[in-house]
């Protein structure tokens, strides 16, 4: 049995905040809760423990419930260096990170609760000129800073060159994210029992720029060497940081993990199937 769970949800979405209560109010005398700070501002409760996600797994949580889309489950694995693993209630719009529905909820957490099992999914570790950055668990996209403005990106892997890339931008995608914007620009669908990493260029200006698929354990460095223009490096779409010519990022496979509560038994290609059809 579960003995101590964390909840995090949505603070500007009535519907998840709702359903955050119906879990108190179901689980509240049988497991220990403890709110995510954001969470807890949002709810009228009290006699609950609060703790910043990045300090959960110190007290002793086995698992977090997350309640709201796939932005929700992103920003909070960002927060923790050794991610527990997350059960997602989804309460956006497409939701590929979460795979229980609303109406779901409460008999999936009964379930959970007796024990589960986790997948687990590579993240990317990513450096700004030494300076460690938040891990991503989708993608680090790497775009112009002024709309319509090309630049020139120099990219290597494991020390060779793979392209001088002239391109609005670049996505560098775990398989996780192959099915986000990384898809979106043309990449591949990587299922994500593959280990691999993904480099998918932004309305390249040569056809001959194609997308790669390169070992999850290779070392990708990206130098911008457009003078004179700025870059932004965006990391799951939840960490914004400007780069200028010179500014080299370097992108290796983190040593921890996110992990994913598993619910259904399904899988990678019937999710595909049902949500992006």
């Amino acid at each position: 049995m579960i003995k101590k769970i964390g909840i995090v949800s949505r603070c500007d979405h009535a519907d998840a905040l709702e359903m955050v209560k119906t879990i108190l109010d179901k689980f509240g005398s049988r497991v220990d809760i403890i709110l995510a700070p954001s969470t807890a501002g949002s709810l009228n409760v009290e006699g609950y423990d609060i703790v910043p996600v990045d300090q959960m797994r110190d007290e002793g949580i086995e698992l977090i419930i997350s309640v709201g889309g796939d932005g929700t489950v992103l920003r909070n694995i960002s927060k923790m260096d050794d991610p527990l693993p997350i059960l997602g209630i989804n309460m956006g719009k497409l939701g590929f990170l979460v795979d229980v529905n609303p109406e779901n909820a409460i008999a999936s957490i009964e379930t959970v609760l007796t024990g589960f099992k986790y997948g687990k999914r590579a993240r990317l570790a990513v450096s700004l000129n030494g300076e460690t950055l938040p891990s991503a668990t989708n993608e680090v996209a790497v775009i112009t800073a002024s709309p319509a403005k090309i630049l020139t990106y120099k990219i290597s892997v494991d020390d060779c060159e793979l392209d001088e890339l002239r391109a609005d931008g670049v996505v560098f995608a775990t398989p996780t994210g192959s099915t986000a914007y990384a898809m979106s620009a043309g990449g591949p669908i990587i299922d994500p029992r593959v280990d691999a990493a993904l480099i998918v260029p932004l309305a390249p200006f040569r056809l001959s720029s194609r997308p790669w698929v390169v070992p999850a354990d290779s070392t990708i460095r990206v130098e911008l060497t457009s003078p004179e223009k700025e870059a932004v490096i965006v990391i799951d779409g939840q960490h914004n940081y400007t780069i200028v010519e010179h500014d080299v990022i370097t992108l290796t496979k983190a040593e921890k993990p996110a992990r994913f509560v598993r619910t259904t038994i399904s899988g990678f290609y019937k999710k595909v199937q049902s949500k992006l059809a």
